[in-house]
């Protein structure tokens, strides 16, 4: 069980009502709260909660429209997506509960003085290294719609001109990162045909493809849906069409084909964690053709150029600066 979800069960009878659970983590708290109903925008927690609790599940950026009692927010590493949340539930809950649940390392005391906006808060627990917060909102906000929340800028590309367009939460939200912008110079010279953009993002990398190579068969992959919802938004600011899909991981990628570009994810939530980016370099070789090329950027401290000569073949380093390295190996 989830810390944070632990801490929740300690008060176990504030919640026993109609509540939503907002970015619950992917473990049995749903079952102990029988009336309980979550709202998820990660696709691998999201499987893994459909499976065992059907539709009690809401997948998404926008919380389900169901009436409920109480609200229950699992503060995100994102700041601007905390706000986000907070705006959301808090303008459907007026005279009612609305809570506030997270990790001391990620901030949740400093987050809880937010809710000072909304009414009187006061911390219900502490335990499991976490902390419980409640407010009951007597200043209810008005909603402010997701797509207002929008950061848009510009980038001076060689062959033109992008917008991006990045929702809270989404990684390097607002700006480029400097992973990204290595990788954006050296595209040059990969497969036509069936292309995956691995961990999508905000778009930038897929629409830098498309642009170049605009009769490949574009795929972009995220596991978070504002990531997703980002990617579209971006193609579309460009005039660009791709399909953009949700899945945990390179196993929701498509199968033959011939070219995989990413800047792999290494975070989840406030936790450091690799195993999309190692899962992506064992596996790379199921996903792609003969001849297949997978190009990558990483940060030089990883070790990924074995692991790829490993499952894939033989990795030559490509480019490297900024810290970060471009890693090029196809298929046998």
């Amino acid at each position: 069980m989830d810390p944070r979800s632990e801490v929740l069960l300690r008060q176990a009878d504030l919640f026993q009502g109609r509540v939503l659970l907002a970015g619950l983590p992917a473990d049995d708290l749903l079952g102990t709260l029988p009336e309980a109903q979550g709202w998820c925008w990660h696709a691998g927690d999201q499987q893994a909660l459909a499976a065992r609790f059907g539709e009690r599940s809401h997948f998404g950026t926008e919380a389900p429209q169901a009436d409920f009692d109480a609200a229950v927010i699992f503060l995100p590493k994102s700041r601007e997506l905390a706000n986000y949340l907070l705006n959301a539930l808090a303008s459907r809950l007026a005279g009612k509960n609305l809570y506030l649940v997270g990790e001391k390392r990620g901030g949740i005391e400093g987050a809880a003085k937010q809710l000072h906006a909304l009414g009187k808060p006061r911390k219900l627990d502490s335990a499991r290294h976490c902390q419980l917060w409640q407010v009951t909102v007597e200043s209810a906000p008005v909603g402010v719609p997701l797509a207002s929340l929008a950061q848009r800028y510009e980038l001076a590309l060689a062959d033109g001109p992008m917008t991006v367009i990045s929702l809270p939460g989404v990684f390097s939200h607002g700006r480029l990162d400097r992973g990204t912008a290595l990788l954006l110079e050296h595209l040059d010279g990969l497969p036509g045909g069936q292309v995956l953009d691995f961990g999508c993002g905000a778009g930038v990398v897929g629409a830098s493809l498309k642009r170049r190579y605009p009769q490949s068969q574009l795929t972009l992959l995220d596991v978070d849906a504002f990531a997703a919802a980002s990617s579209r938004m971006t193609l579309e600011a460009n005039g660009l069409e791709a399909e953009v899909i949700t899945g945990d991981g390179i196993d929701a990628a498509p199968l033959h084909l011939d070219a995989i570009v990413s800047n792999p994810p290494f975070h989840t939530g406030v936790h450091t964690n690799y195993q999309a980016s190692e899962n992506l370099l064992r596996k790379a070789a199921k996903h792609l053709r003969k001849g297949g090329e997978l190009r990558i950027v990483a940060n030089s401290f990883l070790r990924y150029q074995p692991l790829i000569e490993e499952h894939l073949g033989v990795c030559a380093i490509r480019a490297e600066g900024q810290g970060f390295r471009i890693y090029r190996a196809k298929r046998g």
